[in-house]
């Protein structure tokens, strides 16, 4: 009986020593400053979470609002008094008929930009008889009646055209997911935000064409080109000013995780427009029909308001049951939102099974031992 203790000591002692060499990294706490959790009582987390049910009877609530095509009256107003205002660094082509002496032609070696009156830094232009002429800020309209009511002095019912030869005062910028960022000029033609996007040959493959930034004066203006483009929301559209940054951003963020019991947990990224719970399930090649429970298909949504408010949950939790196959409908129905989470639970048999598989090779060398035991006492 002594031999048979010394044995299972000895046994015992290999048994922890081995778990002792688990292959595989581990972090060990001993050591290592812990920092002491908050003395402020915390709620459970259960407490932090809402649940809703998705049923065929609340899944408007949920849906997304579609966008309606609408006009946009305050933008055709804008368009249809629209006047471009000279500034330095644009070039004005000054024409006075009858007077070719005071006209420098452009030939067929000088463009019209490069033979006509530069706006200097300070505003002005200098024209023969009248000297400077401070044209900045003004429309070619005002400039032209001030020309000419200076030259009277000297011509007899002077005959003024003004145009700008080259627009180079006044730019806006449009960087991120196009065919080509770079800077546009504004011109005597109104540029609007689907203009300088349409310029700048359209949005680029991983464009967010969903969130796209207007900068002006330092304040940022989010807008969609999806309700623009792909739903004709005017309401989205801006006449660009000078200074105005467009940025397209990538869809980086544009994403969800689909986890749990699928048959290929991945990350999923929504395209342009948009994705659905059903698609991201079929995405990933649907669910465990073997180990998932069809009750529990969750979606998994941080409220981002949490710390605005104080009761605030801190995620909302939508479930979907698809024990009915046809349920997948309401999935359907059911829009994601970037870095949303899709869960699928286990069935309860699956997760028995899980526990099963982990005794199993310890019940198997119990018995190991137990036989070897018995036949080491039955030699002697």
């Amino acid at each position: 009986m002594a031999l048979q203790k010394k044995i299972i000591i000895t046994v015992l002692a290999s048994t922890m020593l081995v778990g002792c060499a688990i292959p595989g990294s581990n972090l060990s706490l001993d050591g290592k400053k812990i920092i002491a959790p908050s003395t402020i009582p915390t709620k459970d987390l259960s407490q932090l979470v809402n649940v809703y049910p998705l049923s065929i009877n609340n899944i408007n609530e949920y849906r997304v609002r579609s966008i309606p095509a609408q006009t946009n009256p305050a933008l055709e107003k804008k368009l249809s008094h629209y006047e471009y205002h000279v500034g330095p660094g644009d070039i004005l082509n000054v024409t006075i008929w009858d007077h070719p002496e005071l006209t420098i032609p452009a030939g067929s070696y000088r463009s019209a930009s490069e033979a006509g009156n530069w706006v200097h830094a300070d505003g002005t232009i200098f024209y023969p008889y009248i000297g400077k002429v401070f044209v900045a800020g003004k429309t070619v309209t005002k400039i032209r009646s001030e020309i000419a009511q200076r030259l009277a002095a000297f011509i007899e019912k002077p005959q003024v055209d003004v145009n700008v030869a080259s627009f180079r005062s006044q730019k806006v910028y449009v960087t991120g997911e196009v065919k080509v960022a770079g800077q546009q000029a504004i011109s005597n033609v109104p540029l609007t935000l689907l203009d300088a996007i349409n310029k700048a040959g359209g949005i680029a493959k991983d464009a967010d064409w969903r969130h796209v930034t207007l900068t002006r004066n330092g304040k940022d203006e989010t807008l969609s080109l999806y309700a623009l483009m792909q739903r004709g929301d005017l309401m989205q559209n801006r006449l660009l000013k000078s200074g105005d940054i467009i940025h397209v951003p990538r869809d980086d963020s544009q994403k969800v995780f689909v986890m749990g019991e699928v048959n290929k947990p991945t990350l999923l990224k929504i395209d342009r427009v948009g994705m659905s719970l059903t698609e991201a399930l079929s995405s990933v090649g649907g669910i465990n029909q073997l180990e998932a429970d069809a009750t529990g298909v969750f979606v998994i949504r941080a409220n981002k308001n949490a710390d605005a408010k104080k009761d605030a949950p801190v995620a909302n939790i939508y479930q979907l049951n698809i024990k009915d196959a046809t349920a997948l409908v309401i999935g359907t129905e059911f829009e994601l939102q970037p870095y949303d989470i899709v869960y699928v639970t286990a069935a309860p048999i699956a997760r028995w099974n899980r526990v099963i598989r982990q005794l199993v090779p310890t019940i198997t060398s119990f018995n190991g031992l137990s036989e070897g035991m018995n036949y080491y006492m039955n030699l002697k």
